[in-house]
């Protein structure tokens, strides 16, 4: 009895593994060139505040007009830019304006009143002087026919969907979910085989009696003198081992920004979520003129979050934005809180009536509910989004690099996969030419006594 389990244990090794080791090459291969360009879009996207200011400071740098010069009032300036653009409306303000930086506002289009359906704006986003009012340009984001002024918001569109629109997402969605589980399968087979024991094996003469993890550990080394296939197939393996934890966050939040309808019912299974106040049932139409104004929203949205802040035992830090949905008749006000993980936007949010002021809920990004906690750090960590201006460098660095890895694991993958394919090809290649002209290709001495008989 004891002898046949060991018999299945080792035949569910010899089928598991080789199978394993195909999913992962064929799977590799099919993420390689995504993962590629994610990677080193990634790269460049930790960097995005900085390189945008670089490619076009006529649009986002400002001179103060004074040293002591303070910025108009951000919903003044969102006003201005509403009557400049009749056609449009401006649902989103930002009320929190960086000295030297433009106001950036985003304009959307109106639908039409006889047909309902919203033209397309030939810009969207306009750049405003906070010091003077003044309009410094407008763009169409993402369109990289206006010229570099849209470069980085192009790389953006390449790096979550190959610029492909709604299929782009999908099938980055698709292939995130695979370097999901694909991160599982590259871990298992970075495992020493285990010692098979048995009256004829000799594996544990052969490892020396080794503890596993001693085993284990050349996965984590690289060889950087056996050679160059050595070093590659060693960057590859023990690239991945040092880095799964963060390559596991960047795939899974991959799948939630792209394919919710995966992410989202796996984890609302397994954790608890916050109820979005901001996706009630939308009205029977639009209404562009709620009956409370911008500044008298701001306001509320103040006193709402000031209170839910002492019963919730949470403190402001800054307030963000406010943003108002003609399509349910709400608004959204940010702060940046003590429950945020970024200093770079506000998570924290209450939603209010645009008409009453009632209050229709709260969300905060972390300390309520598990589920909203650990997407707000999984999503955080992928967009370098972690800590202030001085103290998110590091993590701009570090996620950076994570994007050259991805990149290098995708090259070392398809390295490996065509050098052993090399070999299996001059293997055939040399049996071929071993093989005699004539017999069927039988052994010399068998085709020998077949043509004797």
């Amino acid at each position: 009895m004891t002898i046949g389990r060991i018999g299945v244990a080792r035949l569910r090794w010899g089928i598991d593994r080789p199978l394993l080791v195909l999913v992962h090459r064929w799977v590799g291969l099919v993420m390689a060139g995504f993962l590629l360009v994610a990677g080193l879009t990634g790269a460049l996207l930790a960097w995005n505040e900085e390189l945008e200011a670089a490619i076009s400071p006529q649009l986002f740098r400002v001179m103060p007009p004074a040293p002591d010069a303070a910025p108009m009032d951000p919903l003044v300036l969102r006003e201005r830019v509403q009557a400049a653009y009749p056609q449009a409306l401006v649902a989103y303000a930002p009320l929190a304006v960086e000295p030297g930086h433009a106001l950036v506002l985003r304009v959307f289009a109106l639908p039409d009143p006889a047909t309902g359906i919203a033209p397309d704006l030939p810009n969207n986003q306009v750049f405003v002087d906070p010091y003077t009012g003044r309009v410094l340009g407008e763009r169409n984001w993402g369109d990289i026919s206006q010229g570099f002024k849209n470069l980085m918001p192009f790389i953006y569109r390449l790096h979550y969907q190959l610029a492909l629109g709604v299929v782009g997402s999908y099938a980055f969605g698709v292939i995130a979910l695979l370097w999901t589980l694909d991160c599982f399968v590259g871990a298992y087979l970075t495992f020493p085989a285990p010692v098979r024991k048995g009256p004829k094996s000799n594996s544990a003469a052969k490892t020396g009696g080794k503890p596993w993890l001693t085993r284990w550990w050349p996965s984590w080394r690289v060889r950087w003198t056996g050679g160059s296939y050595k070093v590659n197939f060693d960057l590859h393996r023990a690239g991945g081992l040092w880095m799964w934890a963060m390559l596991f966050v960047l795939a899974w939040s991959s799948v939630a920004f792209n394919l919710s309808e995966v992410y989202d019912p796996v984890m609302r299974a397994v954790f608890r979520h916050q109820p979005d106040g901001g996706t009630l049932q939308a009205l029977p139409a639009p209404k562009i003129d709620p009956a409370i104004g911008w500044h008298k929203a701001r306001e509320l949205g103040r006193r709402l979050m000031a209170e839910q802040a002492r019963v919730q035992g949470f403190t402001i830090q800054r307030e963000d934005a406010l943003m108002h949905d003609p399509r349910s008749g709400l608004y959204r006000y940010n702060v940046i809180s003590s429950r945020d993980v970024s200093h770079r936007w506000g998570g924290s949010s209450v939603v209010f009536d645009a008409d009453t002021g009632a209050l229709k809920s709260l969300w905060l990004p972390t300390g309520v509910a598990s589920g909203d906690t650990i997407r707000t750090w999984l999503t955080s960590l992928h967009m370098a989004a972690v800590g202030g201006v001085v103290a998110g460098l590091p993590m701009k660095l570090f996620i950076c690099t994570m994007g050259l890895v991805v990149a290098m694991l995708s090259v070392t993958g398809v390295i490996i996969w065509w050098k052993k394919r090399q070999g299996r090809a001059r293997l055939a290649a040399r049996d071929l030419a071993d093989r005699p002209a004539d017999g069927a290709g039988l052994p010399k001495k068998a085709a020998t006594q077949d043509r004797a008989a």
